[in-house]
């Protein structure tokens, strides 16, 4: 079970606080998890982090600090944004309670990353674009506040718990394709749409994000990404290909 959860990659991006990064690591220590990557935190390292880490020091003396999220989640096959608000154009989004028997599933065989945004106004809309899925957690509608590093915790928690649900987690037939991987493939398939005059600049009409969130829907393997990448290459250089006179194309 350790194994698994050291695939558990918890992110935190834009953290103002660091009692907040030190209360997380304590959060994740005390359900198995380690792995904490930090998006350019406001004041880290900070003996206030220290002390709300309650002993958890390993935890922040291990966390991977990066200047952007796409550095954070490099590697990463699942990545789940958390979020309270429903967005308009969002990814499916999933309860706490939901979402970890897919990401524990997942991390049996790979890396995947949990992210959580700011404080006061959580995950930026470009955040949430490098997200397959969103899960949020049911609170009372009236008063659905909830601390950065409470939210960890019961994510955290839910993560656990559905380790010895699963029992012998098998491994998928192929493996997804990593997060640095896909992103690629959207600025090559922009590069490519834009080439051959889909995708008109002047008005976008958001078209990529709602190509991005249809292959986020698909959960690509790393084999399907290749074909993609691959089709996309030979539609901006078309290869000259003599098909033969008698061969009837159409059905």
């Amino acid at each position: 079970m350790s194994n698994l959860l050291n695939n558990v990659r918890i992110v935190l991006s834009h953290t103002s606080h660091p009692g907040n990064i030190g209360a997380a690591a304590r959060a994740m220590k005390t359900m198995g998890l380690h792995d904490m990557r930090l998006v350019q935190p406001k004041q880290f390292p900070d003996p206030v982090a220290v002390a709300m880490s309650s002993g958890a020091t390993d935890v922040l003396d291990n966390a991977v600090v990066t200047d952007d999220l796409a550095s954070a989640l490099a590697g990463a096959t699942m990545v789940v944004g958390c979020t309270a608000r429903r967005r308009d154009l969002s990814h499916t989004m999933l309860s706490a309670r939901e979402i970890a028997p897919l990401l524990v599933a997942q991390a049996a065989q790979a890396p995947v990353a949990l992210v959580f945004g700011t404080e006061m106004s959580g995950l930026t809309n470009a955040e949430l674009d490098q997200c397959q899925m969103l899960v949020h957690i049911p609170a009372n509608p009236d008063y659905s506040s909830l601390n950065l590093a409470s939210a960890v915790q019961i994510l955290s928690y839910e993560l656990r718990c559905a380790v010895p649900e699963l029992g012998m987690v098998e491994a998928a037939p192929q493996p997804l394709a990593q997060h640095d991987d896909l992103e690629l493939f959207y600025r090559e398939l922009e590069r490519t749409l834009i080439a051959i005059g889909f995708l008109n600049l002047a008005a976008p009409r958001r078209l990529m994000t709602r190509l991005r969130r249809l292959y986020s829907r698909a959960q690509l393997e790393k084999e399907e990404l290749n074909i993609l990448m691959g089709i996309l290459k030979l539609m901006r250089n078309p290869a000259q290909v003599n098909v033969p006179k008698d061969w009837d194309i159409v059905d």
